[in-house]
């Protein structure tokens, strides 16, 4: 099977007082189901009050539309009870069969939701490993039994399991979180990184993953672009910059956030070559209409899918 480019789209703020729940959401999921978007991506931000559980969000969105595919990206596994979350994605993958992409994260990105996903200090990795374990076994078994350091589970099952087993993409960028997907993963979803530090990632993880005697597919390694769209104004790039200088202070906020469209087009190539086919595309900073930055998307960069 040959290299599949998709290109999905995560929130897009508008700006106004609820940009991605409520009406804003149901706004989001129609325009993306009209313009044939891949897929709908949303993130695990729970003190952020302008996003939606991603769960419950794409449950919503899983009713209203018939081609759109659902993914999280990503869900805060540690500090939450695998059982359950295997449960609600069998779930979802009943209602939406063949859409649902679970892509999940060690730690939350905001501070302040830092202590919402408790876990015994200094074991996160650890946790996320073991409960990452739960959920596929859960997903994929009738019956499962687990007693390990954290989870323990007697003859516990969820269901409908799903016809095919999820894949379960993980994020993150650094070497102990590639090494970990090599071994445990079966894609990966970056963020915040440059086409050369990710052409690094995928080799650190398919070395762990032949170390391991396992093997990711060749398609299952994706990121998230940071576009403004062309015509933005001085201060939105500006906070463009800002937000990213905040994720990775150790790197020029120009190289990772594109400049209009043609440098999209650009980054996506310039991230094909080195391997990655998957793509969350974000905007920036909010967006004067969905509609407007939608048309401008499919225009610009869905021709570059294959």
């Amino acid at each position: 099977m040959g290299m599949k480019v998709r290109i999905g789209v995560g929130p897009i703020p508008t700006g106004g007082p609820e940009p991605d729940v409520g009406p804003g959401l149901a706004e989001l999921v129609d325009e993306l189901e009209a313009h044939h978007v891949d897929s709908v991506w949303l993130s695990d931000l729970v003190s952020n009050r302008h996003s939606a559980d991603p769960l419950i969000g794409l449950a919503y969105a899983a009713g209203r539309t018939e081609r759109l595919k659902l993914g999280t990206g990503v869900l805060v596994l540690p500090g939450r009870n695998p059982a359950l979350v295997a449960s609600q994605l069998a779930g979802l993958a009943a209602v939406a069969p063949g859409r649902v992409l679970p892509a999940f994260g060690v730690r939350p990105a905001q501070l302040a939701d830092r202590t919402m996903f408790p876990v015994p200090e200094g074991r996160r990795g650890d946790v996320f490993e073991e409960a990452l374990a739960v959920v596929r076994a859960l997903l994929t078994a009738p019956v499962v039994t687990h007693h390990g350091e954290f989870f323990h589970l007697d003859e516990a099952s969820v269901g409908p399991l799903p016809a095919k087993p999820l894949d379960l993409w993980l994020g993150g960028r650094l070497p102990v979180g590639m090494r970990r997907l090599g071994r445990l993963g079966d894609g990966w979803l970056g963020s915040f990184v440059t086409p050369e530090e990710a052409a690094v990632c995928r080799q650190q993880i398919e070395q762990a993953a032949a170390d391991a005697g396992r093997q990711i597919e060749e398609d299952h390694y994706g990121t998230n672009l940071l576009v403004v769209p062309d015509g933005d104004d001085p201060a939105g790039v500006d906070l463009a910059r800002l937000r990213a200088r905040a994720r990775r202070p150790d790197l020029d906020p120009e190289r990772l956030v594109c400049r209009g469209w043609e440098a999209a087009r650009d980054e996506v190539r310039r991230f094909v070559e080195v391997g990655l086919t998957k793509f969350v595309v974000r905007p920036a900073t909010a967006v004067a209409s969905r509609r407007h930055f939608l048309d401008q998307l499919a225009t610009e960069l869905l021709p570059l899918q294959t």
